[in-house]
């Protein structure tokens, strides 16, 4: 006679432990599962490669500006449908959805700042609204920027991230290109600096304007930066492309790019560069 009990068993599956969303992100290049508040503390870099994860206008600005020092401006701006864009979507309804998503009425914050004491007029693009295309309000919202920055005397930092020319505005998408860069024609009449940020990606019209004429022109690592994109070059080109192509790195051994920063290292390099720039320039008191 059996001196222990035969034990019984189910055909159920055991229950898997809920884990709450938002508490782990997996970084894309390497895999490593990052704790997302030790990924925000870092600046959405990951620990252990190093990739630049996306991030918000807001989260960058608040990352390189001093505490409580940014005033942002034209927040109310709003894009309408001008051109009564009649896709397979209406534009309208487009803008309306992702103000819901993101939290924002268009895709850049723009404003002023101080950088370790120093005045400077800042236009920081947000990807996750409409891909950060450039649209009448974007356009506008820089240009301001610029002519701020130029009336004030301050040093201008525009940080991009764009797929380019919004589709929905037609021409008036492209006019922006040539405003922006009439505007910084000014501010450069004017012996003022503009630094330039470009992270990934950034493409098109937006390269093709305001992005590529920085007096010094920054770079994240690893980010994807041309006009058009890889597969529309080599489909019309025929020719295999470089490897490393529109990458940061391969535009810095070309010329195009003066730098390329740590996103963890960029408040300390704009410091440095600004006061190279305005060596004579007061701290502002706020």
């Amino acid at each position: 006679m059996a001196n222990f009990l035969k034990p019984t068993y189910t055909s159920g599956q055991v229950k898997k432990r809920d884990i709450p969303d938002g508490l782990w992100e997996k970084c894309p290049k390497c895999g490593e599962i990052n704790y997302c508040k030790e990924l925000d503390k870092n600046i959405r870099v990951c620990a252990k490669c190093d990739h630049h994860n996306s991030i918000g206008a807001y989260d960058r600005i608040y990352s390189f500006v001093d505490p409580e020092s940014f005033q942002e401006m034209d927040a109310e701006m709003k894009a309408v449908d001008i051109l009564k864009f009649t896709g397979t979507a209406s534009y309208t309804d487009k803008l309306e959805d992702y103000r819901k998503k993101t939290g924002l009425n268009d895709a850049v914050i723009s404003g002023k700042g101080l950088i370790e004491g120093k005045a400077v007029g800042l236009a920081v693009m947000d990807f996750s609204f409409l891909a950060a295309s450039m649209g009448s309000v974007v356009g506008e919202k820089i240009t301001r920027t610029i002519e701020l920055s130029t009336r004030e005397s301050m040093p201008v930092i525009i940080i991009s991230a764009s797929g380019g020319a919004r589709m929905y505005e037609g021409m008036l998408s492209l006019m922006q290109m040539a405003k922006t860069s009439g505007a910084l024609a000014r501010h450069a009449q004017a012996n003022l600096p503009y630094i330039s940020v470009l992270t990934n990606p950034t493409t098109a019209g937006v390269m093709a304007s305001y992005a590529s004429l920085g007096d010094v022109i920054i770079a994240e690592p690893d980010a994807m930066i041309g006009f058009a994109g890889p597969r529309v070059i080599k489909e019309t080109t025929h020719q295999d492309l470089p490897k490393g192509f529109q990458t940061a790195e391969f535009l810095l051994e070309r010329g195009l790019v003066d730098l390329i920063v740590d996103r963890r290292e960029m408040r300390d390099t704009l410091s440095k560069l600004i006061r190279c720039f305005t060596e004579n320039m007061k701290p502002v008191e706020r």
